[in-house]
């Protein structure tokens, strides 16, 4: 498996997120119609959003009709999902008790890679009514080759060990997507297990990608006189090459049927 299938164990960067719950709701990306049009085939009524943060995934389903229940471990999060409209219960789906409910859909945008595979594998069967989906998703950022050369600048200078390692900057292993979906497998509860790829784009304001920089578990746990110097280069090195940042976004979703 992927050394990144080991993230669970990081409680340190998986807590890090609500330090700035509502930079992080204004600043991350959406996810393509193409998505949840898939995850909608086969119409679920009720859904269960795994690690629903501040309710970004969560809300699309919920303007496409359906009664949408939120599971997050951070208060600070779930108070911005909340907010906006999303019902949330706190835990983490390893352990939350669920009682007699069942599920048509289980969801995790950007999330599932801080589960144990195993224990979250079983408990998504669990939760699922069968016939029940699973629908595991992440955007993968990968900046527009006239501004990565200026990006790298930056790193180079303040936190070369992020250019090699960081999501945001397209280097998530891919293998990650496939040991996650050998997980379902092996739990002998999923039928189709399969990976699918989507894709949309977007471009960032200097500030905007600058905010989503500090937003990523591996930027917002750097020591502070690290992380303020790698933003203030980002923002004058974006600034240099005309202050935009296109990014093609590669979503990965790693999918199953509840058998």
């Amino acid at each position: 498996m992927s050394g990144e299938w080991t993230l669970h164990t990081d409680r340190r960067r998986a807590g890090s997120f609500g330090d700035d719950a509502d930079g992080y709701d204004r600043v991350r990306p959406q996810y393509p119609v193409e998505l949840i049009d898939t995850l909608m085939a086969e119409r679920p009524a009720t859904v269960l959003d795994v690690g629903c943060g501040t309710g970004i995934a969560a809300r699309l389903f919920i303007a496409r009709g359906c009664d949408v229940l939120g599971l997050e471990p951070d208060l600070r999060m779930a108070a911005v999902a909340r907010r906006s409209g999303v019902t949330v219960e706190s835990g983490s789906i390893e352990d939350w008790e669920a009682g007699e409910r069942r599920f048509d859909l289980l969801t995790a945008g950007q999330a599932w890679h801080w589960v144990e595979p195993h224990r979250g594998a079983a408990k998504a069967a669990a939760v699922l009514r069968p016939g029940g989906r699973i629908g595991l998703f992440w955007n993968q950022a990968r900046p527009d080759p006239s501004v990565r050369p200026a990006l790298e600048a930056a790193y180079a200078r303040y936190a070369p060990e992020l250019a090699r390692a960081s999501v945001l900057m397209g280097q998530r292993d891919a293998s990650l997507y496939e040991s996650i979906a050998e997980a379902l497998r092996r739990s002998r509860a999923f039928d189709d297990v399969a990976i699918q790829l989507f894709g949309h784009d977007v471009t960032y304001a200097r500030q905007e990608w600058v905010d989503l920089a500090a937003t990523h578990s591996d930027h917002h746990t750097l020591p502070s006189d690290q992380l303020a110097p790698l933003l203030a280069a980002l923002s004058s090195e974006i600034d240099g090459v005309g202050g935009r940042v296109p990014v093609h976004y590669e979503v990965t979703l790693v999918t199953g049927r509840r058998h």
